[in-house]
């Protein structure tokens, strides 16, 4: 599939959904179809796909152990062993998965291989991939907690003190928290590196596209809502609070670029359980990463292995003795 072709099938597809949920609500008036029916179908899709994939994901057998290392195992008693490279016991393999969850281990390691004249193969730090993949996730998280203050009343503490750092140079009125220009700078970086470097534009695909291009316009949507186009919050936290305990009403007077905000997000929902996204779970469940380096130190037999008769060495040359002597093979008894 041609590179570019993919980028522009994502970006239509991004903008047809903006262009559907705002003609729906702002011409055919489809408030209830995009403020009630379809967040409470996207969050159903999400929880039931989210945990089948898990289940799926759990239920295959992992026959052999396959963590990958780059440290030293555990062996004799004079070697020190490195327990977070290669862990070998519970505490060691709880600190890798911590750190590969909490801080991207693995991709601050990334190194970035380049062919130079000679020719000859190079390679360098990778770290901006790491910075913005990390404030990504990061000011995702904290855009997520954020909104809890719309779902929950009274608002809990955690939340009003993660809102007031968040927005503690107020910027603009009202306030334009950090996180936002963090959450739309790193995702514009991830889509740039992805357009601009021609390796890894012929390698991607709508679907590394669109979850990129799909959040960058929640991003937007939701700063242009807040700062731009402003709609009323109070009706807004009247129609969370309807959906989150089941008595949904739909205030008049919010503005379409809510109901766009909202259908995005209801998208990325629906799309989360059957894309690239489900790493977030999935990295728990990866052989590679959740079990312990001990091939060494303890025998693993496969559960699933079934009896197979074997023909011992003994057998072999009760069976064919006298061609072997006759061929001038040396036997274990004449």
């Amino acid at each position: 599939m041609n590179a570019w072709f993919s980028l522009f099938t994502a970006l239509a597809l991004v903008v047809a959904l903006v262009l559907i949920s705002f003609l729906g609500v702002e011409t055919i008036g489809l408030s209830i179809l995009f403020g009630v029916v379809i967040p409470y179908l996207a969050m159903a899709i999400f929880i039931i796909g989210f945990i089948y994939r898990i289940v799926r994901w759990a239920m295959i057998p992992v026959p052999f152990r396959i963590p990958t290392t780059c440290g030293q195992g555990k062996s004799l008693p004079w070697i020190k062993a490195d327990n977070l490279e290669s862990p070998y016991n519970t505490w060691g393999l709880i600190g890798r998965m911590a750190l590969e969850v909490l801080l991207f281990r693995s991709l601050f390691r990334n190194t970035n291989a380049e062919l130079r004249e000679g020719p000859r193969i190079t390679y360098g730090s990778a770290k901006w991939l790491w910075l913005a993949g990390i404030l990504f996730h990061y000011s995702f998280l904290t855009i997520l907690l954020r909104h809890l203050r719309f779902f929950i009343e009274p608002v809990p503490s955690f939340v009003v003190l993660i809102s007031n750092v968040d927005g503690f140079f107020q910027i603009l009125v009202p306030t334009l928290f950090l996180t936002d220009i963090v959450l739309l700078a790193a995702a514009t970086y991830l889509f740039l590196r992805r357009v601009a470097i021609p390796q890894i534009r012929y390698i991607s695909l709508p679907a590394d596209y669109f979850p990129l291009l799909l959040i960058l316009g929640i991003a937007i949507s939701g700063v242009l809502m807040r700062n731009v186009w402003k709609v009323d919050l109070l009706s807004v936290k009247q129609l969370a609070m309807g959906l989150f305990t089941f008595h949904p009403t739909v205030p008049a007077g919010i503005g379409a670029i809510f109901y766009v905000h909202l259908f995005l997000v209801s998208v990325l929902l629906v799309y989360f359980p059957f894309s690239k996204l489900m790493h977030a779970g999935g990295v728990f469940l990866s052989p590679t990463r959740n079990m312990r380096n001990v091939n060494r130190s303890e025998r693993y037999v496969n559960p699933w292995n079934y009896p197979v008769k074997v023909h011992t060495y003994e057998e072999y040359e009760d069976e064919f003795r006298p061609k072997m002597k006759e061929a001038g093979i040396p036997v274990d008894k004449e």
